[in-house]
């Protein structure tokens, strides 16, 4: 199968990257491991994460199209309160961590009608449950790609191909420079770097899943096979089980209690990810809360499942899954109650809320992908407060997009180490988006020129949207003007004019004057 670029993996910056590469006019065939496009937005069951501007402004235009569409569609089909129906800020779930929490399938249609015009004229073809296999690489230019579903196998042939996949999963079949895991301040000059580098230090993977909640009902689950042993667990690093209301609060150090649900200014857990809250919509409309637990209690930091072998990264997925499980048991049996009792066994699992038949979402929650080796590389000085040599924003001339979010790492696989920091907002050097050598590979999410510690800002949900719209644009931009990558990045004419095409797709640049995070 032949296109103008190949994308692989279909997530939020797969499917820009296809879309802002359509809009562009060229042909696009864009695969998908799962059978869902919208990686963490929907497969990965995680509502937006995002900065505090992010209602005036902070995103590209297809952001903000995709969050009021998001809106719209509660307001055009769902029986939604007068109230909700005139708020132009609507939050379906009422979350407090996202201010736009709702379904996976409702983001997923949502991203569907936004291609549906290019699939419609075939501009893009979308090849869903492929996985990449193989990459034939001559001469520092990848020839094909081999996808595989099952026994059936795909190749794939265009002049540029974007990795889009949750773990950079093309960087190693092409034999590119990437890195993984946590640098050393040798590799990296950041303050907060390692003393020496560990590959297998990566951030922790969450397997995300969908609870209703009836308090006069009972759906208590079987015990789980390891539940013993996760009601038993406590980590080196905690001062608390796994399996409690305590959570590690990355700022100080120390424990921080929650609780189940809000409470007089007190948060709740069970509203931190809600996806509906029943007052927004027709009285009885919905029978209980909705929300997706994504919880600090199932990180899953044992181990890796990248650059392992298939048996070890099946045995950790697996007990990722039991975590969560014994997650739902003992909320259901256990958790201390307000009032004295244990347990909430009117918790129910949806399986159908995230399309799968074992309740889970397709596919874990991935924060760290493999990176790749780029001709530049965002640092943690360019962005920590503390360090930052640039009183504010440091401003990139060759920009290609902005994000802003705290740097923030959950607890790694091998040093335990959680981070957090204040940061400033960023802008995205379109050196990150090119590799040291390979000539055609782009990468399209998670994967581009940041570090371990940066990676802890750049995983979020408009920034990988960012990503992937300017991703696909590069591509296109290249093949318009018969430059290579490297001919972009070294011509500030080129780049200017790069630049001038992603401001008519609606990508801003730089920042205006805020402060920190």
């Amino acid at each position: 199968m032949r296109a103008d670029i190949v994308v692989v993996g279909g997530g939020i910056g797969g499917t820009m990257a296809a879309l802002s590469a359509a809009k562009m006019g060229k042909t696009v065939i864009l695969t998908e491991e799962t059978d869902w496009i919208g990686g963490q937005l929907t497969s990965q069951a995680v509502p937006p994460d995002e900065h505090p501007w992010i209602e005036e402004f902070g995103c590209t235009d297809t952001y903000r199209q995709f969050r009021n569409r998001v809106r719209q569609y509660y307001k055009d089909h769902y029986p939604v309160q007068d109230k909700a129906r005139t708020d132009q800020r609507f939050n379906p779930g009422s979350a407090w961590v996202s201010r736009i929490a709702h379904e996976p399938k409702v983001a997923k249609r949502v991203l569907e009608d936004m291609l549906q015009p290019f699939l419609s004229n075939g501009q893009i073809t979308l090849l869903y449950s492929y996985r990449p296999v193989a990459v034939e690489v001559e001469e520092d230019r990848i020839t094909h790609v081999t996808v595989a579903r099952g026994d059936e196998r795909k190749q794939l042939v265009g002049n540029y191909v974007l990795d889009a996949t949750e773990c950079g999963d093309l960087l190693p079949l092409a034999k590119a420079e990437y890195r993984i895991g946590a640098e050393s301040k040798e590799m990296t000059g950041e303050p907060h770097a390692l003393d020496e580098y560990r590959p297998g230090d990566v951030q922790s993977f969450t397997y995300v899943f969908a609870l209703e909640y009836d308090p006069d009902g009972d759906y208590t689950i079987e015990k789980p096979d390891m539940y013993a042993h996760w009601r038993a667990y406590q980590a080196d690093f905690l001062e608390h089980l796994q399996l409690s209301w305590d959570i590690p609060d990355a700022d100080t150090g120390k424990s921080k209690r929650f609780r189940m649900f809000n409470d007089e200014g007190d948060l709740g857990l069970w509203e931190y990810r809600r996806i509906i809250d029943p007052s927004h919509f027709k009285e009885g409309f919905f029978k209980g809360d909705l929300s997706l637990i994504n919880w600090p209690q199932n990180d899953y930091w044992e181990g890796t499942i990248i650059d392992v072998t298939e048996d070890e990264k099946e045995k950790r997925l697996y007990q990722s899954k039991q975590l969560s499980l014994s997650v739902l048991y003992w909320l259901q049996t256990e958790a201390p109650r307000d009032d004295g009792g244990g347990g909430y066994p009117g918790l129910k699992l949806r399986p159908d809320v995230v399309g799968t038949d074992d309740g889970f979402a397709k596919y874990p929650y991935i924060r760290e992908s493999r990176r790749i080796e780029a001709l530049e590389t965002v640092v943690e000085q360019d962005i920590n407060v503390e360090y930052s040599e640039y009183n504010g924003v440091r401003i990139r001339e060759n920009s290609v997009g902005i994000g802003a979010y705290r740097i923030d790492l959950h607890p790694t696989t091998e040093t335990n180490r959680l981070f957090y920091a204040r940061s400033y907002p960023f802008e995205i050097p379109l050196g990150s988006l090119i590799p040291v050598r390979i000539k055609n590979l782009i990468p399209a999410c998670k994967n581009i020129g940041c570090t371990h510690l940066t990676n802890g800002c750049m995983r979020v949900h408009p920034v990988e949207w960012n990503v992937g719209e300017s991703a696909g644009a590069l591509a296109a931009f290249a093949m318009e003007e018969e430059k290579t990558l490297h001919d972009i990045y070294h011509s500030s004419r080129l780049t200017r004019s790069f630049q001038g095409k992603l401001e008519q797709l609606g990508i801003g640049l730089h920042w205006p004057e805020v402060g920190e995070l």
